[in-house]
């Protein structure tokens, strides 16, 4: 079954915004892995938006052994302040996978990929740096009709893509999704081909993954963060997670 991997950074956002620590954000990836998520996501960025540094260490101690856990990141971003840079997060703990991003300080969310014909060499170092540290490296890569640079990809070391689907959830909000859809499907296509394994995640929702799901096969994981905490305002985290499952399955 694809794993549904919970991202967390909207449980930080709420905390931030009063101070403190409430809501806890490792008593809500409890209750995620108690109602069945396979994995937990965060995205820490350097100006502390939302999940920060202590964060990331205190769910690496909760989740190790029990669920899978993916940091997203910008590997070009340089440490400032508090924030580490995403190599030295992973090196003190050592999470399953990295997806690397290409965001910036400027973007309220990431909304494109990476150009693998552009950044290939530059991705390269570091991808053989994380591998070292034993995370599966994935890269977070727009979704396309054409062939993309995925052979160059796997051969630097890179193990999966994220397609970026923040362009499908538009169109199928607009109730025309199938040629975004088909760019998805064709990229996951051309990635597979490629030996990569394929993860997808930005404004899957309940009203749309299921579409999405039966369109991909081999869907390795999807990351979900924004829709599913604004779902489980309304129908309770545990619920919201379970309900995911049952569309994956």
């Amino acid at each position: 079954m694809t794993l549904l991997s919970v991202n967390l950074n909207k449980i930080a956002v709420l905390r931030n915004s009063r101070g403190g620590a409430e809501p806890d954000i490792c008593q809500a990836a409890r209750t995620c892995i108690e109602a069945g998520c396979g994995g937990i996501t965060v995205h820490p960025r350097p100006d502390l938006r939302h999940v920060r540094p202590h964060d990331v260490r205190a769910l690496a101690a909760l989740l190790r052994g029990r669920v899978e856990y993916n940091i997203e990141g910008n590997p070009f971003a340089e440490p400032r302040g508090d924030y580490p840079g995403l190599l030295a997060l992973a090196r003190e703990v050592r999470p399953a996978q990295v997806t690397l991003v290409p965001d910036g300080d400027g973007q309220l969310t990431s909304d494109h990929g990476f150009d693998l014909n552009r950044d290939i060499e530059r991705l390269r170092p570091l991808v053989a740096q994380f591998r070292e540290l034993g995370c599966r490296v994935s890269l977070f890569v727009d979704a396309s009709n054409a062939a993309q640079a995925f052979d160059q990809a796997a051969a630097i070391g890179a193990q999966r893509i994220e397609i970026y689907t923040g362009p499908y959830a538009e169109a199928f909000a607009a109730d025309a999704p199938d040629a975004a859809l088909e760019a998805c499907v064709a990229t996951a296509r051309y990635a597979q081909q490629a030996g990569l394994a394929v993860n997808a995640g930005h404004d899957l929702s309940q009203a749309n993954l299921g579409r999405f799901k039966v369109a991909i096969p081999g869907l390795a994981e999807v990351s979900i963060g924004h829709a599913l905490i604004g779902e489980a305002l309304y129908d309770g985290l545990a619920t919201t997670v379970r309900n995911y499952l049952q569309i994956l399955r």
